[in-house]
């Protein structure tokens, strides 16, 4: 419906928008491309954020700009080339976030009709949180529904994209109301989806895995120190997924993945990990990645590439790793049936 005169108001007033909903889904991010300066641009954004990166400025900026950033963007670059989908000119995680956008706003406007408008935004890179939001309070958005897509909570991923969010709020004169999807590592329902994508690779396999490890992105062991949930959330959605399997305890494991700096992070490390498994005589392991909505760098480049060699440079024989649940269809439905969980009170489906 166009924007139109309030009624009983002067010609003159500005025309005003119908009132809608907002559901803004945000992932990580992404490089407009994996050359130097996009890669550059990028980092300098990922890496310049203290929730990410929490040293003092005056230690780590000269550092980050000096000495990471002249040499980072072409290593980052050539691993995201060996990635990137050429063909859509975007990166994997870019191309699957439209995926799902698309498949949620479909699922949405069968609930609601018109009344929800369905958008996504990276907190690095572009779309801009910043600009998503300008775009749906240009549009009519008087509430808006922020749904980071992280199962799982750590400060340097969900509360980071909260921060840009809620920055982005107070750019708007007219501020609209807010609410935040809360993670959703335990949810029934996004624990079906993970076990079933486990069971449909290990269904698919010529020989069955000897062990399943369920690698997650790491963060140093001072932020669990420090309060963030990270860890025990992690460990929680391997021991429901365990449990959904039906497995025994010696058949799947929780590993941290993405170590960098000096500190010491989560253990066990992944890359560290599975080599032990093979020397130790599991030739046959799998690897899932339960801490990401969809397909990135991390998995795509970490998992199947790096994480991959050092398992066969150990004497591994059979790698598989199981995709993250990106727009599968179930995970579409528990992404919508927590959308429609959070929305009661604002909207009820027709």
């Amino acid at each position: 419906m166009p924007a139109a005169c309030p009624a009983h108001a002067n010609d003159d007033h500005p025309a005003i928008p119908k009132q809608r909903v907002g559901l803004l889904l945000a992932n990580l991010g992404t490089p407009d491309n994996y050359d130097y300066w996009s890669m550059r641009r990028y980092l300098n954004e990922f890496l310049s954020d203290r929730r990410v990166i929490d040293y003092s400025p005056w230690l780590w900026q000269p550092l980050l700009q000096l000495i990471i950033l002249t040499k980072r963007p072409f290593t980052s670059g050539a691993a995201y080339k060996s990635i990137w989908n050429h063909e859509a000119g975007e990166s994997p995680l870019l191309t699957i976030t439209k995926s799902q956008t698309a498949k949620i706003a479909e699922s949405m406007k069968t609930l609601y009709g018109d009344d929800v408008m369905v958008d996504y935004c990276m907190r690095y890179g572009n779309p801009s949180t910043k600009s998503k939001v300008a775009a749906m309070t240009a549009a009519g958005c008087t509430k808006i529904l922020f749904f980071p897509l992280y199962p799982q909570y750590a400060g340097a991923t969900s509360a980071t994209a909260c921060d840009a969010f809620f920055a982005a709020l107070g750019d708007e004169k007219w501020q609209p109301i807010a609410r935040v999807v809360e993670p959703y590592f335990d949810r029934p329902d996004y624990i079906e989806a993970l076990a079933t994508s486990i069971e449909t690779a290990y269904a698919k396999a010529e020989k069955r895995p000897d062990l399943l490890i369920c690698s997650y992105h790491g963060v140093p062991i001072r932020y669990l120190t420090e309060g963030d949930p990270y860890h025990c959330q992690c460990q929680k959605t391997t021991r429901l997924l365990k449990e959904r399997l039906g497995w025994r305890d010696t058949e799947i494991m929780t590993t941290f993945q993405s170590k960098f700096g000096p500190e010491e992070w989560l253990q066990p490390y992944t890359v560290e990990e599975v080599a032990r498994q093979a020397e130790a005589g599991n030739k046959n392991i799998a690897v899932c990645a339960p801490a990401f909505s969809a397909d990135c760098i991390e998995t795509l480049e970490e998992i199947n590439e790096e994480i991959k060699e050092s398992f066969e440079e150990a004497g591994g024989e059979h790698f598989t790793y199981i995709p993250c649940l990106n727009d599968d269809d179930l995970h579409i439905q528990a992404l919508s049936a927590t959308i429609e969980e959070n929305l009661k009170g604002w909207l009820e489906p027709a």
